[in-house]
């Protein structure tokens, strides 16, 4: 198998841009169809790549003998039955966060996998293929600030849908800050506590939240979540060590100076902070597949090398922790998750 047929599930923004993504920076693979609860707009985007169609279902897509490997990213309810399709099908998922809208979802895609004996899930935490967060987590690895000891994180979009809860900013959005800073200091989450500033009053959403989050052996990591900011989209992390701190550049390309004002414009949304690592992302993932297929990775590790269905697991734990902590009013332990012998190869 020289190029990997691609079939993408959910053809709104993040489908949509997956495939145009696909089609134009990835190499060895092609977008052979798209499936969307709303059929014009799956048409509408499979016109626009020679060669892809718009099918009738999803799971008309995962059953197709012309498609290789699976990108859901349809609506949430619906990643944890497509993936456990997937796996049925035998056929390796890029699916996006979250993994499942439970834990218990999760856990039941933990089970396919090890029936089926090989990894097949890979979750989309791209931040873990962002060229910042993949430097900040190699110089913390370094050393050269000491032992990393707390973390800034700022996670502000413009807007988000008006039926959006304040659940849904923990389970949606703070799930990338759940995975990736773990990720970056070599820790487990072991206590979660969660503070906002708005009133608790029925029906409103609470927005702007504070999540903080307590690793192995102490180190705090400090989440501000605000989903209505409107200024911009923009992310921001430091991390505080015992010889000095490391932190995200900017990543604005320019700065203009007039009529007495600095300006530095911002991102709308996710797309542009990101390109890059969806790029690298889905390469990496079409790449592991090709090395699959052609026996230079085990069964057991399958064509998975980056976040796995465990890390959705563990993220969607550590989400329902903060969510109970919201309900309480105080800190939530997180049990240590033992991470079953599937999952223990080739994680990176």
């Amino acid at each position: 198998m020289t190029t990997i047929r691609i079939g993408v599930i959910g053809t709104g923004v993040m489908g949509t841009d997956h495939v145009e993504t696909i089609s134009k920076s990835i190499a060895r693979a092609e977008v052979r169809a798209v499936a969307d609860i709303d059929v014009g707009r799956a048409e509408a985007v499979a016109a626009r790549i020679p060669g892809a169609k718009a099918l009738s279902s999803a799971e008309a897509l995962i059953e197709s003998a012309e498609i290789d490997a699976v990108i859901i990213a349809s609506s949430n309810p619906t990643h944890g039955p497509y993936t456990l399709a997937s796996i049925a099908a035998g056929k390796p998922v890029l699916c996006e966060k979250p993994l499942a809208e439970t834990a218990a979802e999760c856990e039941q895609i933990l089970r396919a996998e090890e029936t089926a004996g090989t990894r097949l899930v890979q979750i989309g935490f791209m931040r873990r293929y962002d060229p910042g967060y993949v430097e900040l987590r190699a110089r913390v690895a370094s050393g050269e600030i000491g032992a990393p000891l707390l973390a800034h994180c700022v996670h502000r979009n413009v807007s988000v849908p008006p039926l959006w809860t304040s659940e849904d900013i923990v389970l949606t959005s703070a799930v990338h800050e759940i995975d990736v800073m773990p990720w970056v200091f070599g820790r487990e989450v072991v206590n979660v506590n969660w503070f906002s500033p708005m009133p608790n009053a029925p029906g409103v959403r609470r927005d702007p939240q504070v999540a903080i989050l307590e690793l192995e052996g102490g180190a705090l990591i400090f989440i501000e979540l605000f989903m209505a900011a409107n200024y911009g989209y923009e992310i921001r992390c430091e991390i505080v060590g015992e010889k000095g701190t490391i932190e995200l550049a900017p990543v604005a390309r320019t700065v203009s100076r007039s009529d007495l004002r600095v300006q530095v414009d911002l991102a709308a949304d996710w797309r542009p902070r990101f390109a890059e690592a969806y790029r690298r992302e889905l390469q990496s993932w079409v790449n592991a597949i090709l090395a699959w297929n052609s026996g230079d990775l085990n069964n057991v590790s399958g064509p998975v090398h980056g976040p796995d269905a465990w890390d959705g697991y563990r993220a969607a734990v550590i989400a329902e922790a903060l969510v109970a902590s919201m309900s309480s009013g105080g800190p939530v332990r997180v049990e240590s998750l033992a991470i079953p012998g599937l999952y223990q190869q080739g994680r990176s």
